[in-house]
């Protein structure tokens, strides 16, 4: 149960931070056999400036690709299962192109990233993984010979900075507990704050509610926590937010209907303007100025 709860969060996850660079589809069937890419990604033509804020996982979705994230080192089989659902969504992509009279070149065919917490040297030295030797890539980003266009991430081999973040909150341990703590450290403002605190959150809460949690799953709770409770918190903040701008809105509305009777379409429009100011001041014109003069005053024309 709680692997399945880990690949649920790393697809909705993964989904998230990639949709604004292009199509993402999660679980994605190839034939011949039906297996499934857990996430399919497709770039935009025009390069999005939020790829830059993806740091390491932007460099990966820059052309056509599958994500397999796995939630403890994958075994050789494992590796081997992912290496063959890409080779069957090669396949399939160039049956696609020579039904349509296309073609597709080698370096147009995507690529597999295989996201893995640690990665043991006996599982890189047997499938022949390295490190790029060109400087493009960072550590812990080890390549499969070229052509068969896959690579092992080591999340707990990633540098500490910025640019892996995203990657490093799907690690273990100390790796994923630093991760959190960056992200509950985010600005407000900051584009995937807001969305990706929810997405942990809600995989904290199911995992709090599963049942017959082991000692791994106790520790990715802890390292959880912190994110949860500040998502937990902004969520409160934002709710009463709005329920004190409903209120003045309420407020506005019952006084301008004591006043004038009725509360019409141009009014009612004036109304954002109006709770610019701050409400003692508000009140007093509310309760002073003719309807005309509040409508040159805060717009919505006259009738």
């Amino acid at each position: 149960m709680t692997r399945q709860l880990h690949d649920q969060f790393a697809k909705e996850y993964l989904e998230e931070l990639l949709a604004p660079l292009g199509q993402v589809e999660t679980s994605r069937d190839v034939s011949p056999e039906i297996r499934q890419v857990d996430v399919w990604f497709v770039p935009t033509a025009s390069p999005s400036t939020e790829a830059q804020l993806l740091g390491l996982l932007g460099q990966m979705a820059s052309s056509a690709c599958s994500f397999e994230p796995f939630r403890n080192q994958p075994s050789p089989v494992d590796v081997r299962n992912c290496l063959l659902k890409l080779y069957s969504l090669h396949g399939e992509l160039l049956r696609k192109a020579r039904r349509e009279n296309d073609s597709v070149s080698e370096a147009e065919l995507p690529v597999l990233w295989i996201l893995s917490p640690t990665c043991s040297a006996n599982l890189l030295n047997g499938f022949g993984a390295k490190l790029d030797s060109s400087g493009n890539w960072v550590k812990g980003v080890y390549f499969l010979p070229e052509y068969q266009k896959t690579a092992l991430i080591a999340i707990n081999q990633l540098p500490k900075t910025e640019a892996t973040l995203w990657l490093r909150i799907m690690g273990r341990k100390e790796t994923q507990k630093q991760a959190v703590r960056e992200i509950e450290a985010l600005p407000s403002n900051h584009p995937f704050s807001k969305n990706i605190l929810g997405i942990v959150g809600k995989w904290y809460i199911n995992l709090q509610t599963s049942q017959n949690l082991d000692e791994e799953d106790r520790e990715v709770l802890m390292n959880l926590s912190p994110a949860y409770l500040k998502w937990r918190e902004d969520a409160v903040q934002e709710g009463l937010q709005q329920g004190l701008q409903q209120g003045q809105i309420q407020m506005v509305e019952n006084l301008l209907r004591v006043r004038f009777g009725a509360l019409d379409e141009v009014l009612a429009g004036a109304i954002p303007s109006m709770l610019r100011l701050p409400l003692e001041e508000l009140t007093r014109l509310l309760l002073t100025l003719s309807r005309e003069e509040l409508l040159e005053r805060f717009g919505g024309g006259s009738n």
